[in-house]
C-alpha cells in the first residue's frame, strides 16, 4: 500500500521510465508533434519527478520545464500506507473486508478513496486545455479511466497499470501504448 509514501524509483522503476519516454518519442514522432511544445505535469513525489525526468530524456528534453502538480499524488492509504495488503488484511480484517466489497468509495482509516481521488481531479482536468504529458500514479490513472474514458466505477479500481507503458486519452476513450 504505497500511496503516497515518497518511495524512491529503483532499477526496475528507471528501466520502466526510460521504455515509456521511447514509447513517447515513437508516438510523438507518428504525429509529427513537438514535445517541447506540450505541457508536461508530474506528481511532486520523487518516482514520479524520476519517471519524467527520463522519460524526457529520452525525447532529448531537459529535467526543467515541468509543472509541479499536487492534485496529481497519489490517493493515500492512510494509516493502511506502507504495509502489505496481507498485513492490512491481518490487523484490519473488518476494513479489508469493506474494501473488497466497494474498493471505489471506500476510505482507509486516514486516507481517501477512489471516489475521494476523482473529486480531487475533476478541478485539474478541467483546467486542461491543451494536449499535456502527465506522470502519475496507477491510482490517479484508474480515477482518470473512469472520469475522461467513461470505465465503470465497479472495473476502474481492479483496472490493469502497466509500468512502462503510455496510457493515452482523448475523448471518451483510453489505451496503452
Amino acid at each position: 500500500m504505497q500511496g503516497q509514501k515518497d518511495i524512491v524509483l529503483n532499477a526496475l522503476g528507471r528501466r520502466q521510465a526510460t521504455r515509456a519516454g521511447q514509447k513517447l518519442r515513437k508516438i510523438f514522432q507518428a504525429g509529427r508533434i513537438d514535445a517541447a511544445a506540450l505541457l508536461w505535469q508530474v506528481s511532486p513525489l520523487s518516482r514520479t519527478r524520476d519517471t519524467m525526468t527520463l522519460a524526457r530524456a529520452q525525447l532529448g528534453l531537459p529535467a526543467e520545464g515541468v509543472r509541479l502538480e499536487d492534485r496529481l499524488k497519489e490517493f493515500t492509504f492512510g494509516r493502511w500506507e506502507g504495509k502489505t495488503w496481507p498485513e492490512v488484511m491481518a490487523e484490519d480484517p473488518e476494513g479489508a473486508a469493506a474494501r473488497n466489497r466497494d474498493k471505489w468509495n471506500f476510505c482507509p482509516p486516514g486516507g481517501e478513496s477512489y471516489a475521494h481521488l476523482a473529486e480531487r481531479l475533476r478541478p485539474w482536468l478541467a483546467e486542461q486545455q491543451a494536449p499535456t504529458v502527465v506522470v502519475s500514479h496507477g491510482g490517479v490513472a484508474r480515477a482518470l479511466m473512469h472520469l475522461i474514458g467513461g470505465l465503470p466505477i465497479e472495473r476502474a479500481p481492479t483496472a490493469d497499470i502497466w509500468q512502462g507503458r503510455v496510457l493515452v486519452f482523448s475523448t471518451a476513450r483510453f489505451d496503452w501504448v
